[in-house]
């Protein structure tokens, strides 16, 4: 179990996972929003069940009519017409419970499934980044199929199980309670195989769900940078992490395979031991005239046709301990905690302050050592240096997507951790080299940010960003449907539309991390003068590797090692003849 401990805490690492406390306390809050037409679906399965009984029973009285000499033409004719009518009614019956089952799961997986979406999108972005793609991919897909086959699937199988089992076994005990006695071989033979199967499912399941999360993360690592990949020449690299991935994901459904292989044994045993037993058990009983055969016939039937419904039961406990896993997944989602608490204080003016700020994404590993800038409202502030050394980093800081360690970045005099997100997007916004065109028109794309934009102020934001020309141009203009499955936008149209819906948002600062970096330098120099023209008047940090960027910038922050190294103007950092010169001379002669 110590290895399996291990790998399960590796697991919780990841986003957070909700106790078994948790679940099932979800789990009764939902039973209880769906109360009403959940009585409603047992109370047709029990008419259902009950209607089920005939059969046995009338086998069971043709049986012994034919036995004590008793049976007539008319007797058995009457009984037949009598089992053939409680067939037809069982069928009717059974149709509209499993109907009524059916839409009560999917309402049940409707509001769990609106649930973790409301979940999913309140999640801090730097939560997510920390844990990483895959897990919270794992968790929409896997995860969210594993649920969803156990409420339209499994929910129905246990309400018609469950009410089948205990009519069945109540009937039985009716007509012969000393008959009935083979009945508890089942919970005998199944006790311990089971507890020990409980024990080990939880875990076990919880490592099979880890290792397709990071299945899924390097997966899609691997295809989103595969232009990276290419061109550093790292497939082997990549393929021996995926295949690594592939081993760990084997190795837990090995086990898990194996858990379920040693556990089935002691099920198919404690299906077949009742039924001998019954046998054996009413026939000796007959023998000493303590039952009659009718009633021995009818026990024997009623525990063959209990074990239908418990086969099922218990067939659907793996899925049940599979989605259980599932869905503390899923609820980890909503426990993960707010990453600001909104103190209501109005910023007062636009100038954003750096102060002594340092942040770490693992404890005790600083990537920002004590950085301080004061921006003045309206200059534009380029930012550069190598790679790695902090500064989409400091960009996010300050746009407010994370909080800084220690130290402070405020907006108006208010840090930004402290502002509601709708106030904040108003004061500070950030875009990056990654965007999505969601599915709609091109217009409902752009009203992202202000959807009582008119249409004029739609084509004045796209001309900001130089790419009105092409929008109209498309096959109904702002009316064309984009996104998946619609019009397919280049990667650098992509690029402009998020552009134009920061034009839209309107901030009085922007935070700009190579969000030009997808076109071609004529483009994207085209592009940043026009978006410049826009934002006139407001402060613009610009993170970027291409260095006209920081020549048409007001001021050039260097950052090195997570440290402001020089700041100043590209005349004056160009003079000083230290880092910043020694980049821009290494730009230039590539270029």
């Amino acid at each position: 179990m110590a290895p399996l401990r291990e790998k399960t805490d590796h697991a919780r690492r990841t986003l957070p996972i909700a106790s078994a406390a948790v679940v099932r306390r979800h789990v009764g809050v939902l039973l209880r929003e769906h109360r009403g037409p959940l009585l409603w679906v047992l109370l047709w399965h029990a008419v259902a069940a009950v209607v089920g009984l005939a059969g046995p029973w009338v086998i069971g009285q043709v049986v012994g009519s034919l036995t004590d000499g008793t049976a007539s033409l008319e007797r058995v004719n009457r009984l037949v017409l009598l089992l053939a009518g409680a067939v037809v009614v069982e069928a009717v019956v059974t149709w509209v419970a499993r109907r009524s089952s059916f839409v009560l799961s999917e309402r049940v997986f409707a509001r769990l499934r609106e649930d973790f979406v409301g979940s999913a999108v309140r999640l801090p972005l730097s939560t997510v980044e920390r844990a990483g793609t895959g897990d919270l991919l794992a968790r929409t897909t896997n995860d969210v199929d594993a649920i969803s086959y156990v409420i339209r699937f499994g929910v129905p199988t246990i309400v018609v199980s469950c009410m089948t089992a205990v009519v069945i076994a109540g009937a039985t005990i009716l007509t012969s309670p000393l008959a009935a006695l083979p009945l508890l071989l089942t919970p005998l033979v199944w006790w311990f195989p089971t507890r020990r199967y409980l024990k080990v499912a939880g875990p076990g399941y919880l490592w099979e769900h880890a290792t397709y999360a990071r299945l899924n993360g390097v997966a899609a690592e691997t295809v989103e940078g595969a232009a990276t990949v290419d061109a550093l020449g790292l497939q082997d690299v990549r393929g021996e992490r995926f295949a690594e991935a592939v081993r760990e994901s084997h190795d837990a459904e090995r086990y898990t395979t194996g858990m379920r292989l040693r556990w089935f044994p002691w099920l198919e045993v404690g299906f077949f031991v009742p039924i001998a037993g019954t046998l054996m058990w009413g026939g000796f009983l007959v023998w000493q005239d303590t039952i009659s055969v009718a009633a021995a016939t009818a026990v024997v039937l009623y525990v063959q046709r209990l074990l239908d419904p418990l086969g099922e039961l218990v067939g659907m406990l793996d899925e049940i301990q599979f989605a259980a896993t599932s869905l503390s997944r899923i609820l980890g989602v909503a426990e993960v905690p707010a990453d600001r608490v909104a103190t209501g204080a109005v910023p007062d003016g636009e100038q954003v302050e750096v102060e002594d700020v340092r942040y770490a994404y693992r404890e005790g590993r600083d990537v920002l050592h004590g950085v301080s800038l004061d921006l003045v409202p309206g200059e534009r502030l380029a930012i550069v240096g190598p790679s790695g050394a902090g500064k989409s980093t400091l960009g996010r800081l300050m746009a407010g997507i994370d909080g800084p360690r220690s130290g402070r970045v405020a907006a108006g005099g208010v840090p930004l951790v402290d502002l509601e997100l709708t106030t904040l997007r108003g004061e500070v916004a950030l875009v990056t080299q990654e965007h999505h065109v969601f599915v709609g028109t091109l217009a409902e794309n752009l009203r992202l940010p202000r959807p009582t934009a008119t249409d004029a102020e739609l084509e004045d934001a796209l001309t900001a960003v130089d790419a009105l020309e092409w929008a109209r141009a498309l096959p109904a203009g702002l009316a064309t449907v984009v996104g998946s499955g619609g019009h397919e936008l280049s990667e650098a149209q992509a690029q402009q539309v998020a552009l134009a819906r920061l034009v839209l948002a309107d901030p009085h600062t922007l935070v700009l991390d190579e969000a030009t970096s997808l076109l071609d330098p004529r483009a994207a120099r085209h592009l940043e003068r026009s978006l410049a023209a826009v934002v006139e008047g407001r402060t613009v940090v610009a993170i970027a590797h291409r260095l006209h960027t920081a020549h048409d910038a007001d001021r050039v922050a260097v950052v090195e090692d997570g440290l402001v190294s020089e700041l100043g103007s590209h005349d004056e950092l160009i003079e000083r003849d230290g880092s910043y010169a020694a980049l821009w001379r290494s730009w230039r002669d590539e270029g």
